[in-house]
């Protein structure tokens, strides 16, 4: 299939229009892996306030945004400086917010998973005490539309909507980014060509490009801003649960022009860390269909969410991982 343009779909659909919606979803989510959602109930005035938000929050002088910076946190949270994230081991040209969900660490022991160590608080900054309000709030929005979506896919896979609950408890690991592209002249990557390791991303872009998505045929797809909507992709764990029925798509961010910049806030909708996928049985008309989970060494993937999700931050923050994973990076 070649495509200039991903597909949008009116989430209210799933409720008015079920048979077809279910199957223009079905076809966007298995051909392509990105679409955009309209008609998800998000406040249009929240979706506002969090761009607010976020630009107020790069704006704080630099002091203020280093004193809770990721280094401080063990669980990867927290405020990344222009060029500390990797992708591909390569730095990406943005600086951004790790927010989670807020949980107190656990203590762990010698026989527990390390990535046990995952659990653990935010980090806010003193100098914008209002951005953890209106970040929560954002995060429990997106939390309850990409739920939505999820319960869509199962349907439209033949499964009870009900099908992945079991492991979107309130132990569930979803997070998100508040992310600030700076403009450049010079030929750098916003963010490498990448993966999403969890279920599913939902994306609140600002009116400046840069998303692209890889196209099956190798081309890249611009991921156009569209007001009032999400662009949402399917994430590496809903490979494996469909066996490749629905496969993660590659994308990138492209940095923008000099004198511009650009705000993007993505939300991670991921399972529980202790969640194993298991492939689900699908129809037969859709079995045939499957393209089989990806095979990259230099990206394994496995079924233990957690183990994903710890290898994913350990790769892409080395100084958090050198600090406080010295036990998984071989330094001291």
């Amino acid at each position: 299939m070649v495509t200039q343009s991903l597909p949008l779909l009116d989430l209210t659909r799933f409720r008015t229009d079920r048979a077809r919606f279910l199957t223009d979803l079905r076809h966007a989510a298995h051909e392509i892996g990105f679409f955009y959602v309209t008609g998800h109930g998000v406040p249009e005035s929240l979706m506002s306030e969090m761009f607010t938000a976020a630009r107020r929050f790069f704006a704080l002088p630099l002091a203020d945004r280093l004193a809770i910076e990721n280094i401080h946190s063990p669980q990867f949270r927290g405020y990344t400086r222009t060029g500390q994230e990797h992708t591909g081991g390569t730095p990406d040209w943005r600086e951004q917010l790790d927010v989670g969900p807020e949980r107190v660490p656990v203590q762990t022991g010698p026989d527990d998973p390390v990535w046990l160590r995952l659990i653990g608080p935010n980090q806010w900054p003193a100098a914008f005490p209002d951005l953890r309000a209106t970040t929560l709030a954002w995060q429990a929005e997106l939390l309850r539309t990409s739920l939505e979506i999820l319960r869509a896919l199962a349907a439209s896979l033949n499964q009870p909507e009900t099908y992945f609950n079991e492991w979107f408890d309130d132990e569930a690991a979803h997070h998100l980014k508040i992310v600030h592209y700076p403009g450049t002249a010079d030929s750098l990557q916003g963010v490498g060509a990448h993966k999403d390791y969890g279920y599913l991303a939902l994306l609140q872009q600002d009116t400046i490009g840069g998303l692209q998505v890889q196209s099956p045929t190798g081309t890249w797809i611009d991921a156009t801003p569209i007001p009032g909507t999400f662009v949402v992709n399917i994430g590496e764990m809903l490979e494996i649960a469909t066996n490749g029925y629905l496969t993660a798509t590659p994308h990138r961010v492209q940095t923008p022009p000099p004198g511009t910049d650009r705000i993007s806030i993505p939300f991670f909708l991921s399972p529980r860390l202790d969640a194993v996928i298991t492939p689900l049985h699908l129809p037969e008309e859709l079995a045939t269909h499957a393209r089989g989970i990806t095979q990259d060494e230099a990206n394994p993937l496995l079924a233990t969410y957690g183990e994903n999700a710890l290898i994913g931050w350990l790769r892409s923050h080395p100084p958090v991982a050198r600090r406080w994973w010295p036990d998984l990076t071989n330094t001291s």
